[in-house]
């Protein structure tokens, strides 16, 4: 029996070990770019799996281990972030978050710890396959600008020939497995809107320039960006999400301040949505006889898959699961900062459901009872397996 094929027992072993990780971890999150113990604590078990380097501080605070097999070949990079959010833990389980303000609520948690898993079970198996695995853990996936960029500057990605991700999806039902090549998270840019007008009493508004007015007014018209502007064939969101003015009830405010997020997968269909938002917002506010500010930022570029590499990762699923567990993952509008990693290498990002209503894990990511089913860890941890060991074997020289 093949390495890929023992991945399934050999994971199962441990997998008391991958559930105490995941629940220490839950219990003890860190925010983005302020992880000391979840680095430290990754980093000894590496060490102590005897990986033939580990690397820490890498970007700032990410952690890299490398194993060598016992011939060359290719170099296969495989990445989980470990960073947590700044929701306050509303579960009533064993693990809930102890820190207040601060808990796991986008599975980063179980992505490291089934990483851990899969490194735990081929560090005694490198002699098994040709090539290099490295691990990624990163940190600050949640807060721009990525704990991603930064490990890629720093050469985390030097010399890998492809790299492959799992994000657990608690909306997709666990024991299913989901893959597509080309797009398949959006570009996320964010802005802020000021908006200048002049202020008064609300009894004479003929003496003001109402900034609330342009502001309301200015929320519609944005909408005209994903009506009007991009093809119906294409994608956009344009949402704002704070709308903030004035201090009284009976007082005109002479300035308010909008801010929020555009969502796209294409760069033309990105830079138009920055165009027109711009000129729609100052239009407006210039109609009205404002004045209006645009300050807008350009966060994650969209995550684009290689169609080879996800191809082989449906190869490796399929070998895995059976056909009737694996199927194509429609894009999604939310963001990920692997899409730096893409940038530079060839790779697939790779969806694992995680949602099971009768443990509880219903719940969208970013909700503050958001929970994963622990079954899908193995699942994942299975699928980056076979996804590594299978491109190895097939880039041997």
């Amino acid at each position: 029996m093949s390495l890929q094929e023992q991945l399934k027992e050999l994971l199962q072993a441990v997998e008391p070990q991958i559930i105490s990780w995941r629940r220490h971890l839950h219990q003890h999150p860190e925010l983005s770019f302020q992880e000391e113990k979840t680095p430290a604590l990754i980093a000894d078990i590496l060490r102590e799996l005897q990986f033939d380097e580990v690397k820490t501080g890498v970007g700032g605070r990410g952690v890299v281990g490398v194993l060598r097999g016992s011939r060359p070949g290719a170099v296969v990079a495989l990445r989980a972030d470990f960073d947590a959010l700044p929701i306050q833990d509303q579960k009533e389980v064993e693990y809930k978050s102890t820190v207040p303000g601060v808990m796991h609520a986008c599975g980063h948690d179980a992505h490291t710890s089934q990483l851990l898993g899969l490194a735990t079970v081929l560090a005694p198996r490198r002699d098994q396959f040709a090539g290099e695995i490295r691990f990624l853990f990163q940190h600050a996936e949640e807060e721009s600008p990525g704990g991603a960029t930064q490990m890629a500057e720093d050469g985390a990605v030097d010399g890998v020939d492809a790299i492959f991700g799992v994000h657990l999806w608690s909306m997709l039902p666990v024991g299913k497995v989901f893959i597509s090549g080309g797009p398949i998270m959006a570009n996320v840019d964010d802005f802020v809107i000021e908006i200048k007008g002049r202020g008064g009493h609300g009894a004479v508004p003929e003496e003001t320039i109402d900034s609330i007015v342009i502001g309301s007014q200015l929320v519609g018209n944005l909408q005209t960006i994903a009506s009007r502007n991009i093809s119906p064939l294409a994608s956009v969101v344009v949402t704002v999400g704070t709308f903030n003015g004035g201090d009284n009830n009976n007082v005109i405010a002479d300035s308010c301040r909008l801010t929020g997020t555009v969502r796209t997968f294409l760069p033309d269909v990105r830079d138009l949505a920055q165009q027109r938002l711009t000129e729609i917002a100052e239009g407006t506010a210039a109609l009205l006889g404002g004045r209006a500010e645009v300050m807008y930022e350009r966060g994650y570029p969209a995550v684009i898959n290689s169609e080879k590499e996800a191809s082989l990762a449906w190869e490796a699923a399929l070998a895995a699961f059976g056909e009737d567990r694996v199927e194509p993952m429609k894009p999604l509008m939310g963001g990920e900062d692997f899409s730096y990693y893409l940038e530079k290498v060839p790779g697939a990002y790779l969806f694992v459901g995680a949602g099971n209503p009768d443990k509880l894990a219903k719940y969208p990511h970013h909700h503050p009872r958001f929970d994963i089913d622990e079954d899908s860890m193995l699942i994942a941890g299975e699928l980056l397996g076979r996804t590594a060991l299978l491109y190895l074997e097939s880039h041997q020289g």
